[in-house]
């Protein structure tokens, strides 16, 4: 099953109905829907190639945008390392 609802909404949502659908998949397509139906410009190719349509697309919706991709994206980055360098530093005692 494809599901193109906003982060965080289509998490929760496929969280909450998976024990109800009787489907062997779900998967998270954020704005593919949108770009297939041409309700949203995809960023130029060279921006996609170079990694930056998140940037293309936080300049088109700033107010949407912002604190996912300039707050929550860092902190979940910084979580992560740090989740990286203490399981590599167990590992090693190990």
């Amino acid at each position: 099953m494809w599901v193109g609802l906003s982060t965080p909404k289509q998490e929760r949502w496929m969280y909450e109905f998976r024990s109800h659908l009787e489907v062997p998949v779900m998967v998270e397509v954020g704005a593919a829907f949108d770009f297939l139906a041409g309700t949203a410009r995809q960023a130029p190719a060279w921006m996609r190639d170079g990694g930056l349509e998140w940037l293309f697309r936080l300049t088109h919706e700033p107010g949407r945008l912002r604190r996912r991709y300039l707050v929550l994206g860092p902190q979940f980055a910084w979580k992560a390392g740090w989740e990286i360098i203490g399981n590599r530093e167990q590992s090693r005692r190990g």
